[in-house]
């Protein structure tokens, strides 16, 4: 009997050994596979931000990085399938980049989550559609989010018939989101920035072909001392000067500023030089050029827009200057004799206000003779006009008073004087306008 008991005793407890050992098998079994769960998933997220990372690094296209973000997400969450929205440059409207196939549009969940800010977790929530084999049994709508910046949204989903998702799962679709604004926000700057290099590329490329545009050296007039010089405000210039050998006895010598900045300036600039070119060969009238150059531009130049020029033609056998001045500043007149400077003020229409018909009545030709030692100046705006750093102007009075200073150095001497004082006078103040002055010394 009690043999039999010890024996029934040894077998239960065996038994209950077996079962423990049995339970405890199963446990660490289960504990191993989620552990490789773990294992999988830390694997997949580090993959996927490294993916990120090297995509923003490597200027990938736009649509590569929205695929890499969905399918990732997808991939880490074993989600069925996802999408990206991203919002306008006024962060006011959502466009689709990138939707994977069979992703429900989430109309009134994406309209709410993006006016809310807020990111959505769904179960079996009727907001996910009407019941059907279509209908997803779960979704999770993040808002990406860089700084104060919106960018758009993630989302991800499950089909109907599959498990939710988790909880856990939430926070880790949260993580992915932050994440991806901030590649997403990376990936623009970096967009941004090469775009910038592109342009300025392009923007050096046109200074260097308006610098070419521009004459290198002035001409060789008998009886006459010239110097000019071009100082742009930006890469490109809308001031234009020139010198024109019209023939074997009379030079040309122009000065031009095109209302605007920038490239849309420099671009008429280059139309003007042009044409001025085309028509100021022979022409002894520099009125009847300007009445030339007025009428082939004014088709062309925007409403908005127009060009201020004077040009003046020199006679190598006579102290005679012929000017016409088509709305320009009107250019000074030192008389070495008395020390005086004085503007010639000749009536005149700025180029591409009008067709002709006024253009051509008010813009005549002005005869003055220099004598020995005399300087005509031709200057544009951005010379009277510059500002120091409390905004004040360098103007009429200054620009005199470097004349008269350095008028016994020659046309060069003038132009180096006005333009160092000018320097001296803004210091580390912008450049706001282009600066172009031209002398005309009488030997």
């Amino acid at each position: 009997m009690w043999g039999a008991l010890f024996f029934g005793l040894s077998v239960g407890i065996g038994l209950a050994f077996a079962r423990v050992y049995v339970l405890q098998q199963r446990r660490i079994r289960a504990l191993e596979k989620a552990r490789d769960r773990l294992e999988l998933e830390e694997s997949q997220v580090f993959d996927f931000f490294h993916g990120l990372g090297a995509a923003v690094s490597n200027e990938t296209k736009p649509r590569d990085l929205h695929r890499l973000i969905v399918e990732g997400t997808m991939r880490i969450l074993d989600g069925s399938t996802g999408a990206v929205y991203l919002a306008d440059r006024k962060g006011e409207h959502l466009r689709p980049e990138f939707v994977s196939k069979g992703c429900p549009m989430f109309v009134d969940l994406i309209a709410s989550a993006w006016r809310a800010c807020e990111a959505l977790h769904l179960s079996e929530d009727p907001r996910l559609g009407r019941e059907g084999p279509q209908r997803p049994a779960s979704a999770m709508i993040c808002p990406l989010v860089y700084g104060s910046q919106k960018l758009g949204l993630l989302v991800v989903s499950r089909r109907a018939g599959g498990e939710p998702f988790p909880g856990s799962a939430f926070k880790i679709f949260k993580g992915i989101a932050e994440q991806s604004a901030f590649a997403l926000y990376n990936a623009f700057i970096f967009s941004e920035a090469a775009e910038k290099k592109r342009i300025d590329q392009d923007l050096q490329v046109a200074h260097e072909i308006q610098r070419i545009l521009l004459p290198s050296t002035a001409p060789d007039v008998l009886g006459y001392q010239i110097s000019g010089v071009n100082i742009p405000a930006r890469h490109v210039s809308g001031d234009y000067y020139d010198y024109i050998g019209i023939d074997e006895e009379h030079c040309g010598i122009a000065i031009a500023d095109v209302s605007g900045k920038g490239v849309p300036a420099s671009l008429i600039m280059a139309m003007c030089r042009s044409v001025l070119r085309s028509q100021a060969a022979g022409q002894h009238s520099a009125a009847r050029v300007l009445q030339q150059v007025n009428a082939q531009l004014f088709p062309d130049i925007r409403e908005d827009m127009f060009i201020s020029m004077a040009y003046a033609i020199l006679d190598r056998n006579s102290s005679t200057v012929t000017l016409c001045r088509a709305g320009h500043d009107a250019p000074l007149l030192y008389r070495a004799k008395d020390r005086t400077i004085t503007k010639v003020n000749p009536p005149g229409m700025a180029v591409g206000i009008d067709s002709g018909g006024v253009f051509n009545r008010v813009t005549n030709d002005f005869s003055l003779s220099l004598e020995s030692d005399d300087c005509l100046i031709l200057y544009t705006d951005g010379v009277t006009e510059a500002l120091d750093r409390q905004g004040a102007e360098f103007g009429m009075e200054n620009v005199i008073r470097s004349i008269l200073a350095s008028a016994s150095e020659g046309a060069a001497g003038i132009i180096t004087k006005l333009t160092d004082d000018l320097r001296a006078f803004v210091g580390a103040h912008p450049q706001h306008d282009d600066i172009t002055l031209i002398v005309i010394r009488k030997k």
